[in-house]
């Protein structure tokens, strides 16, 4: 059974920063990706990034693209979102989800998506 765990969610200000971090434990393969989506009050369900595990490519969301960055370090079952000039239109609550069918257009659907976390509340807000 695969769980994934987030943490770093909270209250930040317009401008500032956040950091999110996704544990994953249980038998993970190499070749799937993971990916970060985000759920607003009143709103679908979207993807806001995504890392391969395989070779590292990644994804972005037109909206977070130049503010967000994916990255994991050797050990590969943690990935962070490191959120930067956050605007209050980023308040949602933050998904890790990975998919077993690795790099393809399915990752940008929550449908594509075959484990998920419980998710995190980021709130940006003065």
């Amino acid at each position: 059974e695969v769980q994934l765990v987030e943490s770093g969610g909270g209250l930040v200000q317009p401008g500032g920063s956040l950091r999110l971090s996704c544990a994953a434990s249980g038998r993970i393969f190499d070749d799937w990706a993971m990916c970060w989506f985000r759920q607003a009050p009143g709103k679908e369900r979207e993807a806001v990034s995504c890392k391969s595990r395989t070779d590292g490519q990644t994804y972005y969301a037109d909206s977070v693209k130049s503010r967000f960055t994916i990255f994991s370090y050797n050990a590969k079952n943690t990935v962070y979102l490191q959120m930067d000039i956050m605007k209050p239109e980023d308040t949602a609550v933050y998904y890790c989800a990975t998919s077993t069918r690795g790099w393809g257009p399915w990752i940008m659907t929550s449908n594509g998506m075959d484990y998920w976390g419980e998710g995190t509340l980021v709130t940006v807000s003065s």
